[in-house]
């Protein structure tokens, strides 16, 4: 197949940062999906509906053809009426739930999720989606343990507390991550990104140490890869595209201590046809990639469409970023699928 035609595609795990550097990453992501799920960890975090919308305006002012939808920051001290308030407007469609140091700007997370059991109740009344990033943090937890950790003892009592709440576990890296989406009813979903798809835990150390392969949660063992394709690849409608492009610096990522990121947007469908080539599976592709987030959120499907062509697309080494570069996901290599303009 030398060509390939998709309904347009939303991104439902992506990190868009603030100012220059917003305007930086956003038009990537405007040229090829039609909305894009952002997540609140600014500094400091989007923690209200006036705070979301106000971002969400700044997004628009640079990126005006995309169409953000916009999520709340749980904190320990969100309420019940903020919820309320959230769902009432149609801009804002989920929370995010961070554990308190789980990844970049998560300190101000929840640092005791069974006290938030008033607020997840109220976003199961009012069908606000509760997006979560799973991960324990307990230093004696190694870090290649935290996702499945964080699985038998949080996410799986949250669930059972709150049947009715709508999850997506996002970034899911390891088997136990797909068995959890699978053991459960549809009210449960989960995202995947390119890297983890692509790459397994030797990616970080090869020939070096690799700081622009270091993103949280970490990569994982093969098995654990081969699971996630599998999943995505075999039609399962729970499982949907979620890329966690996540900008930093490239001084940022290449110090003593990196900032945890990929930053994949310009090049993320591409990378998803390369997975659904692999498997077999191009024709499932679109439902991946467009249909099956948006029923999860019980939004239409939409109306455009992307082309893609099975040509090399070369990633450059590093790209403008604020007043310094920014290094994508396979810089100076290609990707195999090229997205046409639109």
């Amino acid at each position: 197949m030398r060509t390939l035609t998709l309904r347009q595609p939303d991104d439902w795990h992506l990190h868009l940062r603030d100012g220059a550097a917003l305007a930086a990453v956003a038009p990537a992501t405007e040229a090829v999906f039609a909305r894009a799920l952002v997540m609140p960890n600014l500094k400091p975090p989007v923690r209200t509906v006036a705070d979301a919308l106000a971002y969400r305006a700044r997004i628009k002012a640079v990126a005006p053809r995309l169409d953000p939808l916009m999520t709340l920051y749980l904190t320990d001290h969100t309420t019940p009426g903020d919820i309320a308030e959230a769902a009432a407007h149609p801009h804002v469609v989920a929370a995010k739930l961070y554990p308190a140091g789980a990844t970049t700007n998560s300190d101000a997370g929840v640092t005791d999720i069974a006290a938030l059991a008033p607020v997840l109740d109220a976003m199961a009344e009012h069908g606000l989606t509760l997006c979560v990033h799973g991960e324990v943090t307990q230093s004696d937890v190694d870090v290649f343990d935290r996702e499945a950790r964080f699985l038998d003892e949080v996410l799986a009592p949250l669930v059972a507390r709150h049947p009715g709440l709508k999850v997506v576990l996002e970034h899911i890296t390891t088997a136990e991550g797909v068995a959890f989406v699978q053991a459960h009813a549809a009210n449960v979903g989960g995202t995947v990104t390119p890297q983890h798809l692509l790459l397994n835990r030797n990616a970080l150390f090869e020939g070096g140490l690799r700081p622009h392969h270091y993103c949280l949660p970490v990569l994982k063992r093969e098995r654990h890869r081969q699971a996630l394709a599998a999943a995505v690849t075999g039609g399962d409608p729970r499982f949907f595209l979620g890329t966690d492009s996540a900008p930093h610096a490239q001084g940022a990522k290449e110090s003593a201590c990196g900032c945890a990121g990929v930053y994949s947007a310009p090049f993320a469908l591409g990378l998803y046809a390369e997975v659904f080539e692999a498997a077999g599976a191009l024709d499932r592709l679109e439902s991946f990639a467009s249909l099956n987030g948006p029923a999860f959120y019980g939004l239409p499907a939409n109306a455009g469409t992307v082309t893609l062509v099975r040509e090399a697309d070369p990633v450059p080494t590093a790209l403008p970023f604020d007043d310094t570069r920014i290094v994508p996901f396979r810089a100076g290599g290609a990707v195999a699928w090229r997205v046409l303009p639109r």
